[in-house]
């Protein structure tokens, strides 16, 4: 019979080895590279500028994040640090996709300038005429294209 002590750690190094084959067999979400050959997201902008500076900043290479399987850059270090603590808070909906092309069903290219923050979220489009778009049925489209996005996230687009 094996004592309290030996339980706890047979049962500790199950849940090790159970979270170490789920982090193995995850799937990565899209990341919107298009038009990259170096895997660059979202077009080389700095995702933390749409929310610390109001819009959009292109990234400097100096300050540069491999994370998701795409290369994120900043234009300074401190957005590069703040991403780092918590990229989850910066990083775009639908992996930086079109949000309105997700909500109808397909993967996109974006614009930068074509942002807006609802909810504390990023969401970026394609250009300024489907922002316009966007931005007149707002939740409706982020419903759509929630439901949408686990579909798409299998899609290879690389």
């Amino acid at each position: 019979m094996l004592d309290r002590r030996a339980c706890i750690g047979l049962a500790a190094a199950a849940l090790a080895a159970g979270n170490e084959v789920r982090a193995k067999t995850e799937v990565p979400r899209p990341v919107n590279t298009l038009g990259s050959r170096d895997g660059l997201a979202i077009r080389g902008y700095d995702p933390v500028a749409y929310f610390r500076d109001g819009g959009p900043r292109l990234g400097k290479p100096e300050f540069s994040v491999h994370h998701g399987g795409a290369l994120w850059r900043f234009a300074s270090a401190e957005h590069k640090a703040l991403f780092e603590a918590d990229p989850e808070r910066y990083l775009p909906a639908y992996g930086g996709f079109c949000a309105y092309g997700t909500s109808r069903g397909y993967l996109v290219k974006i614009e930068p300038e074509a942002w807006s923050i609802v909810d504390g979220r990023l969401y970026l489009n394609y250009d300024l005429g489907v922002r316009d778009t966007w931005l007149a049925r707002t939740k409706t489209y982020i419903a759509r294209a929630d439901g949408s996005w686990p579909r798409l996230m299998a899609k290879d687009i690389r």
